[in-house]
């Protein structure tokens, strides 16, 4: 029933379905969690945002548990700046502009504040190293008519692409909340989107971060700015991704708010502190 309702989505969308099959190991692991009735637990961590409006979020697959700080910001919807690089890879691969992770695009000799950014780039290092031209080139080749039938297909936040076919992604157009990015993240691992199993497979060996004795961290970053995308004022920051650790899965989401200084590297530090105060992930 699930494949067959996919498979309509996919189709009144115009997309091509390249794998034939949903794979199913990941989603027998999610429906296997979902046999429990959810459990929601709301937490005060306000100490670890200090300066900021944010909000975390949590969930354990094995016990089909939400953890939740600051919940009217969970729901919220902003830009989701970088972390939109991870459906944008599945849609460049999906669609055929990009064959691997080992997908090459010449750098253009144009100078960046980011020294990692002023090389060619393959789609490994322009996730590791977030460089935005390399997925603007990506936009480009998979043009505005796929990118929003990808974005109907995929639900993903409010489908809005009305920024500019480089730039909606980026403190723009598209809005998508902590809470919404939870859910996708769950159904990325779980292989119930719609891209073949050996392209999800792809995005997520490149999303690989860290790894310690019994665990996993695998996820990516993100940091809007205004009034220079590049460059501005860091005013939205994001770290989403998961740890896989004892058998189970724990995927996290945290976004933070401000003036000033609401970064992507303030997001990753608070994840961090708060996943090592619950000795989810951790040097043993």
């Amino acid at each position: 029933m699930l494949l067959k309702k996919l498979t309509g989505l996919l189709v009144a969308a115009g997309i091509l379905i390249t794998s034939g099959v949903v794979h199913a190991t990941g989603y027998a692991q999610e429906l296997k969690s979902q046999h429990k009735k959810p459990i929601y637990q709301y937490e005060d961590l306000s100490e670890y945002f200090t300066g900021y409006d944010g909000t975390f979020l949590l969930y354990d697959m094995k016990k089909n548990k939400y953890t939740i700080y600051n919940k009217e910001q969970s729901e919220k919807a902003v830009s989701p700046v970088s972390t939109f690089k991870i459906p944008h890879a599945l849609i460049g691969l999906e669609t055929g502009v990009l064959q691997d992770e080992n997908t090459t695009f010449t750098w253009d000799g144009t100078v960046y504040p980011f020294e990692a950014w002023n090389r060619d780039q393959t789609l490994t290092s322009a996730i590791q190293n977030s460089v935005i031209w390399y997925f603007q080139r990506v936009a480009e080749q998979v043009g505005e008519q796929k990118e929003q039938q990808y974005l109907d297909a995929l639900r993903y936040g409010n489908k809005d692409i009305s920024g500019g076919l480089t730039e909606f992604w980026l403190q723009s157009s598209l809005k998508i909340s902590p809470r919404e990015q939870l859910e996708f993240l769950k159904k990325f691992y779980s292989y119930q989107l719609p891209f073949s199993r050996k392209n999800i497979d792809i995005v997520k060996k490149i999303l690989v971060l860290d790894k310690k004795k019994n665990a996993v961290m695998s996820g990516k970053t993100g940091t809007g700015w205004v009034d220079n995308v590049i460059n501005g004022i860091p005013v939205n920051g994001w770290f989403i991704g998961y740890v896989e650790r004892n058998h189970d899965v724990y995927f996290f989401v945290t976004n933070i708010q401000a003036d000033n200084n609401a970064n992507s590297a303030k997001a990753k530090e608070i994840t961090l502190e708060i996943l090592k105060d619950k000795k989810i992930f951790y040097s043993d």
